[in-house]
């Protein structure tokens, strides 16, 4: 055994500081001590490493530092190396720092050991390190091993593509670079590869720039294969060719028919079918022949073009040769073919190809079914299912499956249950799928007892429930707010031998996250992640968007930043969240900010996401920015919509814009959107409410004009117009007609005239209106505040008590404005005593006091001279977050000052303790 000093690894260890040269020195030597005694530890034969090991004199000074040491004095014994290596880590949990990795791997690859190489990179990677540390380890361990190849750094950057962690791969390979490392091609290829399979096109082709203007590195035929699938991925195509080019004058050609249907693939996705066909037609001449992914990509390119005789001469020379085509190319042929009406040719297509034996006949009537269905043409569908039995075919468990499927997605739960009975008469053989249709149903229905007795009858028949079963019935449970259900049968599935999987985890998270239970929605996300169960995109999003409602904005981003390192790829339901969170968190400007960035990274916001952030500025009162950032939305490409639309409008009328609110309503019909009654109902309430009543009639009448009747919402709007403007008469007109026209009036529209009553002073009558709404149930919370506040206005603190008494003997729960009514009455008259009472009630109720609650309370303290109380409840409006306004320093302010004025002219209130 050879015992070496290495003092570079001393002196540069990352793990401990060095003070001095002398002290530098005897640490080295008293280091060097300790690894020869675990030398001679690791070549024992007497005695056990556990037993070794485990001694207080070797386990309380055992540093990372010691082990790299020894591991560069046994590098020669690497299979010594790498147990030792695993026994501390598996039997002692000894935290090896990244440079043992390094060194071990070093010894390993020298030996031609690889896999076990590999093996090592991929714990490396699984571990919270950065990888700037992982490529500064390794690039100290390259130079203390003296190694002579850096093949290290190629299973390094294999190691993060492997775990799916393409850009800190894609990050290693700049620190390599700028360090003059430079991998292999092979690597390249690979993290080339890697790149495009995570859609980062841009990234993918400036590693291949780099590649080209930084080393001596030739791309092989799978580089240019990904980096011509980036270019037409990003509609680049004239470097496409340009590249097609530089292939063929390197003389690839020949070998690369995989690059051509790259190529192929991207010129139909970019409508450029035409030149696809010359690609094609052009590969005989290099030495190629089309194959199938050739013919079934043109033939699909040209039915989406709408070339569909082409495609049809396509299939047919492509059957000629013997080549089968994919069940995609046929399906889309037939498709077109009954798009275009020729149901006939269709079925004579899928006969041919029967006759041929590439499908069966059955397969194509099914295929055919299939179609139909999914393009709602359900009669059609039924149709064919009636006459393949006239032609001799029965249908098998694949038919009866489609049509129970689409009648399930159509709601019509009972006919699916039907046929799904007929299906077990005829002895068919039933699979999970007709379950797992009929189970997603009825749990979208609301119907989950009987969703859990087709689970009970899966079981019965020996059947094991899959994934999509339960996940189906954990997001049944979880639309219907039965959380504790929905968590049980998620406990359930791993007992039963169905293992949790992405798509389960993201319906219970989902669940939660909509129910505002964010700790358990992060609890079973970390429970996810610590499974080994992978979070996408969606489950992304929806904690993105639970944290967002929350108004968490900073964990929501950390998500989202989580998100985009994992090489995940954000979208519209990550964005709109976003954009929505920083909204409601009064940050517009830095919601601006995100969709400028997102736009600039050649992304697209749709409709959706750019109403959240209309939205935004409109809230904010920003009408004009919200309209300068409309026209920018709309050259970036973005096509607005109805609820677009209606947001700015929105905008533009709770500002009193009436004029933009009309051109822009005029610039929607023009661009032929039509308003629907939501939108007219919105204006007709905006145009009511400030009196404009016959502008308001002009909108009611353009709406039934234009085929949008008036419906119960709509009514209530114009009838509160008109009680506010004192045309009673003419509400209970409209009252009538919508009585007529089959819409009962809600607690809404008797709210309208009760408040009216209430206004003019006729309390006799409002009570009578109210003990009606009682007896008809639409009385609500509302309602009794409503009168409430009649009652305190005519100065009827009495009546007011006696019904606030029989709200709470009703059942009605009282709440903040029903307490600051009375808390107000009370303190205007003087009776601060009954405020506090009413106030302790309320606290007491656990409901939160809001600002108008408080001032009405410092404003009564205040009236009574009770600084010392106003001031303590303005202490309790900080602690509680409830933000004070001008109103309630004004009140303080104002109590001080006659307090004070009161002080001077009397000192002897001196004595008493008053906060002035």
């Amino acid at each position: 055994m050879r015992h070496f000093r290495l003092h570079p690894l001393v002196r540069i260890s990352v793990s401990r500081p060095l003070s001095s040269s002398s002290s530098s020195s005897s640490s080295s030597e008293m280091d060097e001590g300790f690894v020869k005694i675990l030398l001679d530890i690791v070549f024992s034969k007497h005695q056990s490493w556990l037993t070794a090991l485990s001694s207080p004199f070797i386990s309380s000074r055992l540093q990372p530092r010691h082990v790299e040491l020894l591991l560069l004095h046994i590098s020669d014994q690497p299979r010594l190396a790498l147990r030792f290596f695993n026994f501390l880590g598996l039997h002692l949990r000894f935290p090896h720092s990244p440079l043992c990795f390094f060194i071990l791997v070093h010894s390993l690859l020298r030996s031609g050991l690889h896999w076990p190489a590999s093996s090592l990179l991929q714990s490396l990677v699984s571990r919270p390190t950065s990888p700037a540390e992982a490529f500064y380890s390794f690039s100290f361990s390259f130079h203390a091993c003296a190694a002579s190849s850096s093949s290290a750094l190629d299973f390094l950057i294999e190691a993060y593509i492997q775990a799916r962690h393409v850009l800190d791969a894609l990050a290693i390979l700049r620190l390599s670079m700028s360090a003059g490392m430079i991998p292999e091609v092979r690597t390249f290829s690979d993290l080339i590869n890697g790149l495009v399979k995570i859609r980062r096109f841009d990234r993918a082709v400036q590693v291949f720039d780099d590649m080209k203007m930084k080393t001596r590195v030739l791309p092989d035929v799978f580089i240019y294969t990904a980096v011509v699938k980036s270019f037409c991925e990003m509609n680049n195509l004239d470097r496409a060719w340009d590249l097609i080019f530089q292939m063929e004058s390197r003389e690839f050609g020949a070998s690369s028919l995989t690059t051509y249907n790259v190529l192929i693939h991207g010129l139909c996705k970019n409508q450029r079918v035409m030149e696809a066909l010359q690609v094609k037609n052009s590969l005989p001449e290099k030495g190629l022949l089309a194959n199938e992914v050739t013919y079934c990509t043109m033939i699909i390119g040209l039915c989406k073009a709408r070339e569909l005789c082409m495609a049809l001469e396509l299939l047919k020379e492509m059957t000629g040769l013997g080549l089968v085509p994919t069940d995609a190319a046929i399906s889309l042929v037939v498709d077109e073919l009954r798009k275009d009406g020729k149901i006939q040719d269709a079925f004579d297509l899928v006969e041919m190809l029967g006759k041929m034996g590439i499908f069966t006949n059955l397969f194509s009537y099914n295929a055919l079914i299939n179609s139909l269905c999914k393009s709602q043409k359900f009669e059609e569908a039924e149709s064919l299912f009636i006459a393949m039995r006239g032609k001799g075919l029965l249908p098998n468990d694949v038919t009866y499956t489609i049509l129970i499927d689409s009648l399930c997605k159509r709601g019509m739960l009972e006919n699916a249950h039907i046929l799904f009975d007929k299906m077990k008469q005829e002895g068919l053989q039933v699979s999970l799928y007709p379950y797992s249709s009929l189970i997603n149903g009825y749990c979208r229905a609301g119907k989950l007892i009987t969703a859990e007795t087709l689970l009970q009858e899966i079981m019965n028949n020996g059947l094991v429930p899959n994934a999509l079963i339960y996940t189906s019935l954990i997001s049944g449970y979880c639309r219907e707010g039965n959380l504790k259900a929905a968590l049980k049968l998620h406990c359930h599935m791993p007992g039963r031998g169905v293992a949790w999987n992405t798509h389960s985890f993201t319906a219970l998270i989902s669940g939660f996250c909509r129910a505002n239970d964010m700790e358990e929605a992060t609890k079973l996300f970390d429970e996810m992640v610590q499974g080994n169960v992978k979070p996408n995109e969606v489950t992304y999003n929806v904690m993105i968007e639970g944290y967002c409602m929350r108004g968490d904005t900073v964990r929501a981003f950390n998500l989202y930043d989580e998100m985009l390192a994992k090489g995940l790829v954000p979208d519209n339901y990550t964005y709109r969240p976003l954009i929505s969170g920083l909204c409601r968190t009064g940050r517009t400007s830095e919601a601006m900010q995100l969709a400028d960035d997102i736009c600039n990274e050649n992304k697209r916001l749709n409709n959706i996401s750019c109403s959240a952030l209309f939205y935004g500025f409109c809230r904010e009162g920003r009408i004009a920015e919200a309209y300068l950032v409309w026209k920018q939305m709309v050259e970036r490409g973005v096509q607005m919509d109805i609820v677009c639309y209606s947001v700015l409008i929105h905008g533009f009328l709770k500002h009193h814009e009436f004029f933009y609110s009309y051109m822009l309503l005029k610039e929607m019909v023009d661009g032929g959107i039509k308003p629907d009654h939501i939108l007219y109902t919105n204006i007709i309430e905006t145009y009511s409410r400030v009196g404009k009543l016959t502008e308001a009639m002009g909108f009611w009448n353009r709406m039934v004009c234009q085929g949008f009747a008036p419906n119960t919402v709509t009514y209530t709007v114009l009838i509160d117009g008109l009680c506010k403007a004192g045309f009673s008469w003419k509400a209970k007109l409209l009252c009538k007609e919508m009585l007529g026209n089959g819409f009962f009036p809600n607690h809404f529209t008797f709210g309208c005239f009760l408040d009216h009553l209430v206004s003019e002073g006729n309390m006799e009558e409002a009570v009578n209106l109210h003990i009606a709404m009682l007896r008809e149930k639409l009385a609500n919370t509302s309602t009794y505040n409503i009168l409430l506040k009649g009652f305190c206005k005519e100065g009827m603190i009495q009546d007011a008590t006696n019904l606030f008494v029989e709200m709470r003997n009703s059942n009605f729960l009282p709440d903040c404005i029903s307490y600051s009514t009375l808390i107000y009455e009370n303190n205007r008259k003087g009776n601060l005593e009954e405020a506090f009472k009413r106030w302790h009630e309320m606290l007491s109720g656990g409901i939160k006091p809001d600002t108008l609650a408080y001032n009405f309370m410092i404003y009564g303290c205040a009236l009574k001279g009770e600084m010392q109380k106003a001031f303590a409840l303005y202490d309790d409006m900080i602690r509680t977050s409830t933000k004070p306004n001008s109103a309630t320093f004004c009140t303080l302010i104002h109590g001080t000052s006659v307090m004070a004025a009161r002080v001077k002219r009397f000192p002897c209130l001196l004595g008493h303790n008053y906060c002035i």
